[in-house]
C-alpha cells in the first residue's frame, strides 16, 4: 500500500469514528424517564412528553446518516488527495459533532423559535462544509481512474442537497419554529435532482467539444 493511499485510509478511519461517535450520542440525549409508581397511563404520558425528542433524534439520526453516506461515497471515489482537503474535513467533523447538542437543546425546546434557528444553522453549516470538501476532493489528479466525469459532477452537485434544505428551513422556522423541519424530509429529492442536474451539465459540456 502506497503512503498516501495509507495516509487516506488514516483519514477515513478518523472520518467514521466521528461520524459513529455522534450518531450513537443522539440517543444520549433521550432521557429514560424514572416514575416512582407502576402506573400504565402515567409511563404513557412520558413516554408521550419524550415526543420531541424521539423526533429529534430520527431526524438527527437521518442527516448525520446522509453526511456519512455521502462522505463514504466521496472518499471511495478517491485514489489520492489534497492536503486542502485535511481542515474541511476536521471542521465537518467538528460541526457533526455538535449536532448532539444542537438537537438536544432543540427537543428539548419543542416550537420555540430560537432554538429551531440554532438547529437549522448547524446543519446550515455543516451542509456548506461538506460542499466544500467535496468541491476539493473530487478534482481531477486524485479521482480513481474509470470514474466518469458525469458521475463526478453528479457527487459534487448532490451536496447541494443538505444546504439548500437546511437554508430554507432556517427561514421558515423565524415564522413557523417546529413545523419547518419537515422541510428537512426534502433532502433526498433535492439530492436526486440536483444529481440530475450535475450530470446533465457534464454531459452538454462533453458535446460541445465533440459537435465543434
Amino acid at each position: 500500500m502506497s503512503t498516501n493511499a495509507s495516509q487516506l485510509e488514516r483519514l477515513t478511519f478518523f472520518s467514521d469514528a466521528v461520524f459513529a461517535i455522534a450518531i450513537t450520542l443522539l440517543i444520549i440525549e433521550v432521557h429514560v424517564p424514572h416514575l416512582e409508581t407502576r402506573d400504565d397511563q402515567a409511563y404513557w404520558l412520558a413516554l408521550h412528553a419524550l415526543q420531541p425528542s424521539f423526533m429529534g433524534f430520527v431526524l438527527s439520526f437521518l442527516v448525520i446518516g446522509a453526511l456519512w453516506v455521502a462522505h463514504h461515497r466521496v472518499f471511495g471515489m478517491l485514489d489520492d488527495y489534497s492536503p486542502s482537503i485535511m481542515w474541511p474535513n476536521m471542521l465537518l467533523l467538528m460541526v457533526v459533532a455538535f449536532m448532539p447538542f444542537a438537537t438536544a437543546l432543540m427537543s428539548s425546546n419543542a416550537l420555540a423559535r430560537v432554538p429551531e434557528l440554532f438547529y437549522a444553522s448547524t446543519l446550515l453549516v455543516a451542509g456548506l462544509l461538506q460542499r466544500l470538501l467535496f468541491a476539493r476532493a473530487l478534482q481531477a489528479p486524485f479521482v480513481k481512474p474509470g470514474i466518469s466525469p458525469e458521475d463526478v459532477a453528479a457527487t459534487r452537485w448532490r451536496s447541494l442537497g443538505l444546504p439548500t434544505a437546511a437554508a430554507m428551513s432556517l427561514v421558515a422556522a423565524w415564522f413557523v419554529p417546529g413545523w419547518n423541519n419537515f422541510l428537512l424530509l426534502g433532502i433526498p429529492l433535492l439530492v436526486r435532482a440536483y444529481a440530475g442536474l450535475g450530470r446533465r451539465r457534464a454531459l452538454r459540456l462533453q458535446a460541445v467539444p465533440a459537435a465543434s
